[in-house]
């Protein structure tokens, strides 16, 4: 790209994220990495030259805060890759309010709270892209994950909405939805949870292409909706999931 801009990924220090971090910098970004934990997010940007902060996105001063910083000391974002996310399996009627608070403060209202810090500068740059990964649960629903569906659902049609009230400032937004996905979070919900290593064990089984995705299949779609090639595409929602979903 003839000018550096900078992208914001959030939750990006491990799983989706780093590959997101990592491919966008390959692409040329100056990448701000933020996340929950400040020591990895710091590190991941020492290595690809970005910027490393501490955003918890279910604090808007922390959101607030860390939008302020970036903005004074990096610059205005252009990219915002809206990635932080949380989820556990379970059946709804195992879930309760401090579960549902979490769920849907992470995936649904953190992108609001990221995305109203950000969308200022964007107006002000006269364009920008937002790319928020939401999931194929939020699509068609998934057994076990009721609330994140319907939290993912939510943050799928926000999308839409963005796209069309920012289009006149040359804002594009847009989903990626990734399938089952080989992360760190897999293996931390299947750890001491038999219900969901079935569960996942028979996605996997179900999936065409034959095996999990990877991180980086997510970040590549990512990478695409924010380059020049997706300049004429907003509002739209792509799965990334090895074909077990399918749009007709």
């Amino acid at each position: 790209m003839s000018e550096q801009k900078i992208a914001l990924v959030t939750g990006g220090a491990r799983g989706i994220g780093e590959a997101i971090c990592r491919v966008l910098a390959e692409a040329g970004y100056k990448v701000i990495v933020s996340d929950v934990v400040a020591d990895s997010a710091k590190k991941l940007a020492q290595e690809i030259d970005g910027y490393g902060i501490e955003m918890d996105v279910t604090k808007a001063d922390s959101v607030d805060g860390a939008v302020a910083e970036i903005n004074d000391k990096v610059g205005t974002p252009w990219l915002v890759v809206n990635n932080a996310g949380w989820d556990n399996l379970m059946p709804f009627l195992h879930t309760d309010e401090a579960f549902q608070k979490k769920i849907i403060d992470i995936n649904l209202h953190g992108p609001i709270r990221v995305c109203r810090a950000t969308l200022p500068g964007m107006k002000t740059l006269g364009s920008g892209r937002i790319v928020n990964i939401a999931s194929d649960a939020g699509r068609l629903g998934a057994a076990m994950e009721a609330i994140y569906s319907g939290a993912k659902g939510g943050l799928i049609s926000f999308t839409k909405t963005l796209a069309r009230e920012f289009a006149r400032n040359q804002i594009t937004a847009n989903n990626v939805c990734p399938g089952l996905t080989d992360t760190p979070l897999i293996g931390e919900i299947t750890a001491n949870n038999e219900l969901a290593l079935k569960g996942i064990a028979a996605i996997k089984q179900s999936v065409p292409l034959g095996r999990m995705g990877t991180p980086h299949d997510i970040a590549h779609a990512a990478a695409f909706l924010a380059s020049e090639q997706a300049a004429y595409i907003t509002g739209q929602t792509i799965s990334v999931s090895g074909g077990i979903t399918m749009a007709g």
